[in-house]
Order: structure tokens, then sequence, then C-alpha cells
């Protein structure tokens, strides 16, 4: 496996400043505007696995396919503009929904391919190449609110309503 490699949001600037894990790494720097971030690796961070965030240290994550949502919603907002256009002006309006059986055709293969990323919670640090990606949990909505809203830390458990 690779080396788990970290994407923090500068705190200044909001760039994506990208940290490969050593015992040496103890300020993550802005290659935009040079702001200084503190972080604290762990052992576990060097062996690539995902206890706690070196960023905000807490420990609640949760694992997605990597790939740009931003470009996701242009590519929806494209197909929606394509089938308004195929409805509205041409003579076939029953090809309306062509383009989004394209775009999921697209998405379904995509989501096939990519590698799952974990991100915090808390302060949306990115990891890839997490040796434990099994064990951290898709998203939760009302874990996210929680966390946002209240702060509430749940300390690495998954909430659980049962």
């Amino acid at each position: 496996m690779n080396m788990m490699e970290v994407t923090f949001t500068c705190d200044e600037c909001g760039s994506a400043i990208s940290v490969y894990p050593t015992k040496d790494v103890s300020v993550a720097k802005c290659k935009i505007c040079e702001h200084e971030k503190s972080v604290t690796f762990t052992e576990n961070h060097l062996n690539n696995v995902l206890k706690e965030c070196p960023s905000c240290e807490r420990k609640d994550f949760y694992q997605q396919k990597d790939f740009n949502r931003k470009i996701g919603v242009i590519i929806y907002v494209i197909a929606a503009s394509v089938s308004t256009y195929i409805f509205m002006m041409t003579e076939y309006p029953m090809y309306a929904a062509v383009p989004f059986i394209v775009t999921y055709c697209f998405d379904f293969f995509l989501f096939q391919k990519l590698s799952p990323i974990a991100i915090c919670y808390k302060c949306n640090t990115i990891f890839r190449s997490v040796g434990n990606i099994d064990e951290i949990h898709d998203f939760n909505h009302e874990m996210n609110d929680r966390i946002i809203y209240s702060d509430h830390d749940f300390d690495g458990e998954q909430l659980d309503h049962h």
C-alpha cells in the first residue's frame, strides 16, 4: 500500500495543502500564501492507520469515493441543460432522459473504479491511501450536523439508533 496522503485546507486562503506523514512534519505550509498550520502525526499515521485527525485531533471520519464534488455538480448541470434543450426545442422530447441515463452510466462506472478516501467531519481534512478504510463508515448527516453545529464529539464512535 502507498503512504497515506493528507490534504488540509489552508485557514487563510482555502488552498489545499498536501502532506505525507513523517515524524519530522509538525507544520503544513501553504504553497500559495505561505500560512503555516500546526499538525500532529502519530505512529498510526506513519503506518497508514487513521484513528485521529492530525489537524483538529478529532476521531470522527467518513468515507466516500475520491471524486471532486464540484465536477460532479457541473456534469449534472450540463445533463440538465441538454435535457431541457431536447425537451423544449426538438421534435423528440421523449429523448430528454438520455443525458441523465448517460450521466448515470458514467457515474456508475466511476463509482466502480475510484478509490475511497476518508474525510474528517470537523475540519474536512482528506486522507488518501488509508490502510483501515474499511473501518470507516459512510457519511452520516445527523453526525455531521451535530459535529458542525453543536461541536458534539463522538470520539470515533458511529452514531447508531438501534
